[in-house]
């Protein structure tokens, strides 16, 4: 692998302009394809094998022509303080408003609120349910006008007008906060190099890679049936690793120039040794992100092939483009420690001419691992202690989805579901949906009547609409409105409430009775997650074992690597928790509702943050084996590891988690809560697990860490991430570049 690299690296630094030019053609093409590609539809949230989705295909069967994923909207109505919504002026004024909404020509129908019961009891609030032909994001923007001019004219007329449904869905903005975290990501770049070139690399080749990812996925958005979110959160992984990668490259590349390499010999050692690393680094994340699959939510699925498919271009861009950008940038990149001016720093620790040589001073790295391996069981202890402390909220996790309740106040959506709430109850704003199916039933009249009567009987439930069969008399929906808000327990306790009572009516009527809607489907999907956790588990970390067995050739590092990720993804859980679920600091990540964390979160973090994680443990160890593999001690070797990979480390996760916290200033609270959680997560495993449990835990195995049985180490394939073919062909005075016994790919 080292040396195949090593050609590659030395390849693109004499063919830079070609490398470029196929870069800049990539982009290009990608960004003619986005720019041409028909704007994306809604994205098929569908969750096969529950009984929500079973539901919804059956009513698609068995009531044609009702566009069951149609948008909807609802807009609801507050009359002026001492009126009523019966009064003759406000009545004459939501019936106007009905009227002009049915003329749309994306308009299914319009239902009245005095013909439909859809008044409060008080008389202050009602509202009028509007059905459209298409989704909410293939509505076109004379339809979505048309809908806020009528609300408007209702406004001027005297009532308070707000809309809740997804008619009026918006495309999720991140805000001027992911800006700051590009920024931030820059000055550290600056910092870490000293030099503005240099600083600039990385920069400019993960922009080129999230560029690329992301104009892919807009261009095939449409084909594939992608949400808006899909191409956020490529950006966001995209952008991390894309920093961190090159970054790692450019710091091995100052390191053999400091050797006094040449540069295109430079260049090449670079990316046959730090490459190696990125390779597998990046290649634990792909299969995190693809492992995603085995979950069967197609969305989900979807979202993790993307961000992969962004990765791998990132992985490709670190080592082809980077060594092409290091030739055209030729001496302006500095070997390590000849810093430039910029920080005026350029001969600070450079030692007078006549000044007595001495020891170098050892950095900051080299102090804290030399401080750790001195004292390794209290480090390990406080680590874990502490990452066990931040994990404690986890244990009250809730998980849901979100809906219009977790919307920002300022919006219409939250609004009207602050007004139904008030008007008709909390369990309003998520009604359940009953569909029966009593095609194999003798009498199906009978069999919508028991259900009627079973459900209305039950505890939790407000109100229960009569049976609406279709045109065959075969299949009938009931709508039930709970007494609480749709992602509360009560709710989801009241749908296997319903679902229980669904069996024995099958067995008395021969009628099956299923759940869906809304709140329904985001219980199942809770659900579905939930019981996919632990095989996703296996998957992924039991295919990153094996990987890092081969990275590594030790059973114990890889096993450790995996046992500290566990320690950080569940304190970033609990920390999630605290924020999301508690309100902690809640005011500070601009979170104006809390509620249960989204369903999604727990298997989302588990793999994106394993891939990342093990990140930090390639580039970290690595540099610990290959010292340790040349012959130094298994305590000095841990010190050489954090010498050379510390600060590198460091910056990159401060990197990771500057980008990451960008996007806590989205207005999609789902990608709010991955941008912090990810953020999170990444300063948890980096800096306590990386940088503080590893190096105690090395230090206490010793030569242990690197023990493996002799019959694996004869059965595993020598990918030499350490380098040590190029060592061995420069001691021997040969060209890596011919020697053929030392291809190791």
């Amino acid at each position: 692998m080292a040396t195949f690299l090593y050609k590659l690296g030395r390849l693109a630094f004499r063919r830079r302009h070609f490398v470029a030019l196929i870069w800049v053609a990539l982009l290009t093409l990608a960004g003619v394809g986005a720019a041409s590609a028909p704007p994306a539809g809604n994205s098929s949230f569908s969750i096969p094998g529950t009984e929500a989705q079973k539901a919804f295909d059956l009513l698609e069967q068995r009531f044609p022509g009702q566009s069951a994923d149609g948008a909807t909207a609802r807009v609801v109505f507050k009359a002026p303080s001492g009126e009523k919504m019966t009064d003759a002026g406000p009545k004459a004024t939501v019936e106007k408003t009905v009227d002009e909404l049915a003329d749309g020509s994306e308009v299914a129908s319009v239902a009245d609120p005095y013909k439909g019961n859809a008044v409060s009891k008080d008389g202050t609030i009602a509202y009028a349910s509007v059905k459209y032909d298409v989704s909410g994001m293939e509505l076109e923007e004379s339809t979505k006008d048309a809908l806020e001019d009528a609300a408007q004219q209702a406004r001027d007329a005297g009532l308070t007008v707000e809309i809740g449904g997804d008619a009026l869905q918006a495309v999720p903005e991140t805000g001027a906060t992911e800006v700051i975290g590009i920024a931030v990501a820059a000055v550290v770049l600056v910092i870490t190099f000293g030099s503005l070139v240099a600083a600039g690399l990385p920069l400019l080749t993960a922009l080129i890679g999230v560029g690329i990812g992301v104009s892919s996925i807009t261009a095939l958005a449409s084909a594939l049936e992608l949400g808006s979110t899909t191409s956020i959160l490529a950006m966001m992984i995209g952008l991390a690793v894309g920093i961190d990668y090159a970054l790692f490259i450019v710091s091995r590349y100052r390191a053999e120039l400091a050797e006094g390499r040449e540069r295109e010999e430079a260049a090449g050692r670079a990316v046959g040794t730090a490459g190696s690393a990125v390779v597998f680094a990046g290649l634990t994340v792909v299969i995190a992100l693809v492992g995603l699959a085995v979950v069967n939510i197609p969305m989900l699925t979807k979202m993790g092939i993307a961000a992969a498919g962004t990765v791998a271009i990132a992985v490709l861009i670190a080592l082809t483009m980077i060594p092409a950008l290091l030739g055209y940038a030729g001496r302006r990149v500095k070997p390590a420690g000849a810093k430039g001016r910029l920080l005026g720093r350029s001969r600070k620790n450079e030692p007078k001419p006549d000044a007595p040589a001495g020891p170098p001073k050892a950095n900051l790295g080299t102090r804290w691992a030399s401080f750790v391996v001195r004292r390794p069981l209290a480090v390990l202890l406080l680590g874990v202690i502490g990452l066990g402390a931040a994990a404690v909220p986890a244990t009250s996790l809730e998980l849901g989805l979100p809906d219009d309740g977790s919307q920002p106040t300022s919006t219409t959506q939250r609004r009207a579901y602050d007004l139904l709430s008030e008007g008709f109850g909390p369990g309003f704003n998520g009604p359940l949906m009953i569909v029966v199916d009593a095609k194999g039933s003798d009498a199906p009249k009978d069999a919508f009547t028991d259900v009627e009567k079973q459900i209305k009987d039950l505890d939790g439930v407000v109100a229960v609409a009569p049976p609406a069969p279709n045109k065959g008399g075969d299949t009938a929906t009931i709508t039930v409105v709970p007494d609480s808000k749709p992602s509360s327990v009560q709710t989801e306790d009241l749908v296997h409430a319903i679902r229980d009572a669904g069996g024995d009516i099958e067995a008395k009527t021969g009628a099956e009775t299923l759940v869906t809607g809304a709140t329904a489907m985001n219980i199942d999907v809770s659900q579905k997650l939930n019981d996919a956790l632990v095989p996703y588990l296996v998957l992924v970390v039991g295919l990153a074992f094996l990987l890092l067995i081969v990275v590594f050739r030790s059973v114990l590092v890889p096993l450790k690597a995996a046992l500290g990720f566990l320690l950080s993804v569940m304190a970033a859980l609990g920390a999630v928790v605290a924020v999301f679920q508690w309100g902690w600091l809640s005011g500070l990540m601009g979170v104006e509702e809390t509620g249960p964390v989204m369903s999604m979160m727990p298997i989302f973090m588990v793999g994106v943050v394993f891939g990342l994680a093990m990140d930090y443990e390639v580039f970290l160890v690595t540099r610990m084996r290959e010292a340790y593999v040349h012959g130094e001690k298994p305590n000095q070797a841990v010190v050489t590891g954090f010498k050379h990979g510390a600060r590198v480390v460091t910056a990159a996760a401060v990197i990771m988690m500057a980008v990451f916290a960008g996007f806590i200033g989205s207005s999609e609270s789902m990608v709010k809560m991955i941008g912090f959680g990810l953020a999170i997560a990444v300063f948890f495993d980096a800096f306590v697990v990386r940088m503080a449990i590893v190096p105690a835990v090395l230090a206490l195995l010793g030569k242990k860490a690197w023990w493996l049985p002799k019959w694996l180490d004869r059965a595993l394939p020598n990918v030499d991430v350490e380098g040590e073919g190029l060592r061995t062909a420069g001691e021997r005075g040969a060209d890596p570049d011919e020697d053929r016994e030392l291809v190791r790919i």
